[in-house]
């Protein structure tokens, strides 16, 4: 469907310019800018719905609604935005974990305007990032949502906030250097000099510097997902931050960088995917393993959560390596579920420490007591995290883990060991979330505490929550709801991807990780036989 209204630069456009009547708003109690920011929010977000609804085509593999506008002709900078089956439910899930984070913080009172207009710059920024069609107009978006974080943590968070901010910002402002070299490197090479990132894509670079660009973006997006050893910024970052921007930490930008990595690294350097895959494979088991191992000692609540995170876009990684529609599948679901289930825990997290003023968990016992709707809530969210069935946690690891069972693209051996690793990851999860139950809401209640005087969770705070579990149950009963968004992309990127294996090893051989774990070129071969169509059928039949 085509529609001559540019509705994704509407929608990126509205929190942005929403903006500039704030410093007119009485900021007395902080109550008219909180109604006006969520009100905005709650637009954009409908905007966002209504016009997929009545322009977005499920079953159409190319871009739409697309606008491209000349922004800095100098620099050859155009405003590009078009959405697909890789953008699209990211999208949604952002206007929606951002207009939950904003009733959410509905309790501010410290220089309200700042911190809704911070709020709205990131919420258009993250929007950007996931339409933005053009590399350079790419890393902008994305360094746009850097500073409202950093703000954010810095002004209204903990303790640490300073150290926390500090640490977030350095990380991921070091490491976006890495996406403007490499898209500067693409845009140059060649005899057209272009940023659109089809053109991109299309270009035909030497196997050397497609890894070594290939290379750059993993460090770049590793910060963010993140990945093994460049994730500790995380875990500072939330048991700083305030509930509401732990939300939108944990619910999309963590999502930012799986989606980069499918966009830039697999899709457009689909040769360089070829050597790095067996090494997205074992991080994504470092990930699972080493984050669950990480929960295990932490007593702060929220850090504990944060180390959760790690240890599920581990999940991402491996189904990012699989080579399969099936894999590339549970990838982007896993992305989705965990999106809404971490935005429910940090969500409830700060709904307790609002009551009990600690995140030590030694410090607390028998929460459940005095607040016996938070308690349930809260053991809800932990059967979503730990994949129980019937969540969608549950079907998205359960697709990743048969999407790589079934690659055609490495031997048994390997395959057989990261299934095992990450399975073990999968046992312990359960582990720490209901030992972080038992430690909070069971046993004697603190002497610390006067729960007399706490009150159990408002009307407000069980919408919020609602608004999360009810599409984490639904997406766990049908995945379908979620999974025709996008797979008919995701065929399609596995399908060039594998297309490439036999290519490749025609033309040379394999670097040595990826020699001792991929299959011989006479197997690999048998990947090409896989057609679009055959992968479409069988990702369709499983769900």
């Amino acid at each position: 469907m085509t529609s001559e209204f540019p509705w994704l630069t509407a929608i990126i456009a509205i929190p942005l310019v929403a903006c500039a009547p704030l410093p007119l708003i009485p900021a007395k109690d902080g109550k008219i800018v909180r109604w006006y920011a969520l009100g905005v929010a709650l637009l954009d977000l409908v905007l966002t719905i209504y016009a997929f609804w009545q322009h977005y085509n499920l079953q159409t593999l190319e871009f739409q609604l697309a606008e491209t506008y000349s922004w800095i002709p100098q620099l050859g900078l155009n405003w590009s935005v078009a959405v697909d089956g890789l953008s699209m439910p990211l999208i949604v899930l952002a206007c929606l974990v951002n207009s939950l984070a904003i009733l959410a913080a509905w309790d501010v009172k410290r220089q309200p305007r700042l911190f809704y207009g911070l709020m709205l710059v990131m919420y258009s920024a993250q929007i950007g990032v996931f339409a933005a069609q053009d590399l350079l107009m790419f890393f902008l978006m994305w360094e746009l949502e850097l500073v409202p974080v950093y703000l954010l943590i810095s002004i209204w968070g903990g303790q640490k906030r300073q150290y926390a901010a500090t640490k977030f910002i350095l990380y991921t402002a070091l490491a976006s250097i890495f996406i403007l070299v490499a898209a500067l490197a693409m845009a140059f090479y060649g005899d057209t000099i272009t940023f659109d990132m089809a053109a991109l894509g299309a270009k035909n670079y030497p196997i050397l510097f497609e890894l070594l660009v290939y290379a750059a973006f993993i460090v770049a997006f590793g910060v963010k997902l993140p990945i093994f050893p460049l994730h500790t910024w995380l875990p500072d970052a939330h048991s700083e931050a305030s509930a509401p921007v732990s939300m939108i930490l944990a619910g999309v930008l963590l999502k930012m960088g799986g989606y980069a990595l499918i966009r830039m690294n697999v899709e457009m350097l689909p040769h360089a995917h070829i050597y790095f895959a067996p090494l997205l494979a074992i991080l994504g088991t470092v990930n699972i393993i080493y984050g669950a191992l990480a929960a295990f000692g932490q007593d702060n609540l929220k850090r504990r959560l944060a180390c959760s995170s790690i240890s599920h876009m581990g999940f991402v990684l491996i189904g990012i390596s699989s080579f399969t529609a099936l894999g590339m599948n549970g990838a982007m679901l896993q992305m989705i579920s965990h999106g809404l289930i971490s935005a429910y825990l940090f969500f409830l997290s700060g709904v307790t420490y609002e009551r009990s003023h600690t995140l030590l968990m030694a410090k607390m016992g028998g929460v459940g007591k005095a607040m016996p709707k938070v308690f349930a809530l809260f053991t809800a969210g932990a059967m979503a995290s730990l994949a129980l069935p019937g969540m969608s946690g549950f079907v998205s690891e359960l697709t990743i883990f048969l999407g790589f069972a079934s690659s055609d693209a490495y031997n048994g051996l390997f395959k057989g060991l990261i299934i095992f690793l990450a399975a073990v990851g999968l046992i312990l999860t359960p582990i720490y979330l209901l030992s972080m139950l038992r430690r909070v809401f069971y046993g004697e209640q603190s002497s610390d505490f006067d729960t007399n005087s706490w009150f159990d969770a408002r009307p407000r705070e069980i919408f919020v929550t609602l608004c999360l579990l009810v599409p984490i149950i639904a997406i766990g009963l049908y995945p379908k709801l979620v999974t025709q968004t996008y797979d008919v992309k995701t065929v399609d990127v596995a399908t060039h991807v594998g297309n490439t294996l036999p290519v490749l090893a025609q033309q040379s051989k394999a670097l040595q990780l990826a020699k001792a774990t991929l299959n011989a070129p006479e197997i690999i071969a048998e990947v090409r036989s896989k057609n679009q169509l055959v992968a479409r059928e069988n990702a369709s039949q499983f769900y």
